[in-house]
């Protein structure tokens, strides 16, 4: 193949990589996976101790609710 003729077969294969990339973004958003971001990196935070991550759940809803 030279020069001209990979184009041929690199243009294709660019374009279903996009339609794929589209189909997966549509698919995370419809299933909610952008919903909430803030709670996997609190539960790394908390893990161990149930009590202590309930209550600063609560205290960020309190907070958020006064303001």
């Amino acid at each position: 193949m030279n020069g001209d003729t990979i184009w041929y077969l690199i243009l294709p294969i660019a374009l279903i990589l996009l339609v794929v990339a589209i189909a997966v973004f549509f698919w995370s958003v419809k299933s909610n996976q952008f919903e909430d971001l803030d709670r996997h990196g609190n539960n790394i935070l908390f893990d161990d101790d149930q009590d202590a991550h309930h209550q600063a759940q609560s205290r960020k809803g309190h907070d958020d609710q006064s303001a």
